[in-house]
């Protein structure tokens, strides 16, 4: 497989584009392994690179239904951040952006990252304490963040509604190392990297039921044929309960929601921020793309759906909070919209866990911080399972904590329950 250089895009433009290899193989699924990733989106693919990687483990499996990355991979806004305050969420989040920081040179692959900061609009004296207090965290804790006023701000984004608005901007808070990456290239990336370390990636593969004996995972029947595991991670995001029940278990303390994202038809240079606003029962973020077109959204749908598609009310919620911050997008039209399917703790946080099976371990519950997480949630899954305990970054992050009652409560970050259907 060839390995990206400047000296090998010169000879390729020079040769007609002859010289590129396929970057990943398509191979037929082997009767055992001694690690199956059920899931090909980011963080099964990133676990299984890490896995191989880190901990030399690469006789390792990664099972996806359809192709790789089309489920929520490829159905999300890209937006990548650590401005996250409980601890625990502090440490993991900021451990992603370090990896995201460095992630093109170590998969020698440009998965297009952009630290085009994440600005956060701020509507009054009391929003601008509560992120003051959330900043402070961030850089009492290694990481960096910013409060800018309101002329600070008219300065770097001039387009927002500031004399017109209905809900008044007073500033800002801002995480400058922030920014957003292209979605693809990073599941391609990762996919590429496990590939070169031996790992199957094995597409068109769907898990259908899983064999149980004495406590342990043996095997997990697919449509391509029965599996053989020593080890089985769960990484399929909304899909989760479903395999859960495959397993043999009740429920699981998430809901499954689907988030609807939109893109407009490409526009000249406008915006060269992550803009996020939150007030009045409203929730909205925006940035540019690379192609032009004005990728945003809101908030989740507030009924149960395992659906990939959006729906009016949504359309017009989100493209009024679109034109009440940036009313110059009046006239622009919207390209097209998508659903991804979401998996909700009631806290706000994820799951990286042992499951009662003693071979079985869970990512999930990853509501909006899914493609942010990505690389992390990699890094310490695969520490999981090659380890079989958790990393003490990761160590609150079990099911058992809903029983012991030390939930990781990050407010803004996760669903509340009590308005869920």
């Amino acid at each position: 497989m060839s390995k990206y250089s400047l000296w090998t895009v010169i000879r390729n433009g020079l040769n007609g584009q002859q010289g590129w290899d396929r970057q990943w193989r398509d191979p037929e699924p082997r009767e055992s392994y001694d690690v199956v990733i059920v899931g090909a989106g980011l963080h099964g693919l990133a676990t299984a690179y890490y896995l191989a990687k880190n901990h030399h483990v690469r006789n390792v499996a990664v099972l996806e239904k359809g192709w790789l990355g089309g489920g929520n991979a490829g159905r999300n806004t890209t937006i990548v951040r650590s401005n996250y305050m409980m601890p625990g969420n502090r440490q993991f989040y900021e451990h992603s952006l370090k990896l995201w920081e460095g992630l093109s040179h170590d998969l020698n692959y440009n998965v297009m990252f952009s630290q085009r900061h994440h600005v956060t609009l701020l509507h009054s004296p009391a929003a601008r304490d509560g992120a003051a207090r959330r900043y402070n965290r961030m850089r009492l804790t290694g990481s960096d963040g910013e409060l800018w006023d309101i002329e600070t701000l008219r300065k770097e984004i001039p387009h927002l509604n500031y004399d017109n608005a209905r809900f008044p901007i007073i500033g800002a808070a801002v995480q400058k190392r922030a920014g957003n990456a292209r979605h693809d290239a990073v599941a391609w990336g990762y996919a590429r990297g496990a590939d070169m370390q031996g790992v199957d990636i094995i597409q068109n593969c769907e898990v259908v039921g899983v064999v149980r004996e004495n406590g342990k995972v043996v095997s997990l029947q697919t449509t391509r044929g029965n599996i053989r595991a020593g080890k089985v991670g769960f990484a399929v995001a909304g899909n989760t309960s479903r395999l859960w029940q495959m397993a043999g278990f009740g429920g699981l303390p998430i809901e499954t929601h689907k988030l609807q994202a939109f893109v407009s038809e490409p526009i000249k240079p406008l915006l060269d921020h992550v803009v996020v606003f939150g007030v009045g029962g409203a929730h909205f973020y925006i940035s540019q793309s690379d192609k032009g077109g004005m990728v945003f959204g809101g908030d989740l749908d507030w009924y149960k759906s395992y659906a990939q598609r959006g729906n009016l009310p949504i359309v017009q919620d989100v493209c009024e909070c679109a034109t009440s911050i940036l009313p110059c997008l009046g006239r622009v039209r919207l390209l097209r919209h998508w659903s991804g399917v979401m998996d909700m703790s009631m806290d706000g946080s994820p799951f990286i866990c042992k499951t009662p099976l003693e071979n079985l371990y869970l990512n999930a519950g990853w509501n909006y911080g899914g493609f942010k997480a990505s690389p992390a949630s990699g890094w310490f899954f695969a520490d999981l399972i090659a380890n079989d305990r958790p990393h003490e970054t990761i160590q609150h992050y079990t099911l058992e904590r809903f029983h012991r009652g030390l939930i990781l409560d990050e407010r803004g970050a996760g669903p509340d329950p009590k308005l869920h259907g």
